[in-house]
């Protein structure tokens, strides 16, 4: 019972993220004139697919104890160069997808670099390095356009059926077996799998771990012999990964490349809203991608809400900004409890 009740108090953050997003998203559905439906949850996945990727890029800024302002221009970046490059033939398509997840992850690796070797902060490296992606980004789509596959678009963006349909895997996409997941949304999916197979692996390995240790204490971390420069360079080139993620299914959405400046500001400043939503401490080495994940999905879930009863959208920014607030007051608020300062460090 002991073991229990401390790891629903480690837990806590994630717990609550996870209990306010159902409350949120059944509230929502239940209001929807067609709540429930399959095509709902298609819609719904596709509009929180790409923050909560840029969401899990954050977290991992955030657990070495600093913030990542390139996110969003990363997610920009990569959509922009994936506007040229997912379309033609299968190899090429698949050439194209190896290119924007390696320009991710590479952007995420020069982050990791300067605040290494340059000893740089990384919120002001990150803003740095943010600008020099978005002058990319605008050299590549001065203007918004692009081509994308049509069916590559088509089944990436809808649930497993059309998946099956389109490229014939089964007669008429159909199968007994396949028929009681057919509905399941491509894009819930992709979170689903990227989460188990990216995410889980890297919190447990070593690496991941002194990424905690780092957040914790990167003086313990340091004194107890662990690799603090590898372990930085990994997360930030990770969550340069995670970003382009969000970037390749943003182009997938869209069909377009558009290097939209206030639109890369938005996913960022949403990112850390969403992060710190999904229990994540800003104080670093406390909290979960997974968690952001969920962060996402509340933020989400009110805009959702907005359009159910049709708030102005000119009062919609405010509603956000309170929201946005009250996230980063609530990460904050272990520091306002705490008496002896030395306790942080604890």
């Amino acid at each position: 019972m002991e073991n229990l009740q401390i790891r629903l108090r480690q837990n806590a953050g994630i717990l609550t993220a996870i209990g306010i997003f159902v409350l949120f998203y059944v509230f929502y559905n239940f209001n929807h004139p067609r709540g429930f439906a399959p095509a709902i949850f298609i819609q719904n996945s596709n509009e929180v697919f790409t923050l909560a990727m840029v969401a899990m890029a954050q977290t991992m800024a955030v657990l070495l104890g600093g913030l990542d302002l390139s996110v969003g221009a990363i997610m920009t970046l990569v959509n922009c160069l994936a506007s040229y490059l997912l379309v033609g033939s299968p190899l090429q398509i698949i050439l194209g997808f190896i290119v924007c997840m390696a320009a991710g992850a590479a952007c995420g690796f020069l982050n990791g670099c300067i605040v290494v070797y340059g000893r740089i902060q990384p919120i002001i490296a990150t803003l740095a390095t943010g600008a020099i992606f978005i002058g990319i980004a605008l050299f590549l789509r001065p203007s918004p356009g692009g081509n994308v596959d049509d069916d590559l678009s088509w089944v990436m963006t809808n649930d497993l059926y059309e998946i099956a349909a389109t490229y014939g895997f089964f007669d008429d996409g159909e199968a007994a077996w396949f028929q009681p997941i057919a509905w399941f949304p491509v894009p819930l999916l992709l979170i689903i799998l990227i989460a188990v197979l990216v995410w889980v692996p890297f919190s447990r390995s070593v690496t991941g771990r002194t990424v905690y240790a780092i957040g914790s204490g990167e003086g313990a971390a340091y004194m107890s012999g662990l690799a603090i420069n590898r372990a930085k360079i990994a997360a930030f080139t990770l969550g340069g990964f995670f970003a382009g993620l969000g970037g390749i299914y943003l182009t997938l959405q869209t069909s377009s490349g558009n290097a939209d400046i206030p639109q890369a500001g938005a996913y960022t400043l949403n990112s850390i809203a969403a992060v710190v939503i999904g229990g994540t401490s800003l104080l670093g080495g406390i909290g979960s991608a997974i968690g952001s994940i969920f962060g996402a999905l509340i933020l989400r879930t009110i805009s959702f809400n907005f359009r159910i009863f049709e708030i102005d959208p000119l009062m919609q920014p405010l509603f956000e900004g309170v929201v946005l607030l009250a996230a980063v007051s609530l990460g904050a608020i272990r520091v306002l409890r705490v008496k002896n300062t030395l306790d942080l460090f604890r």
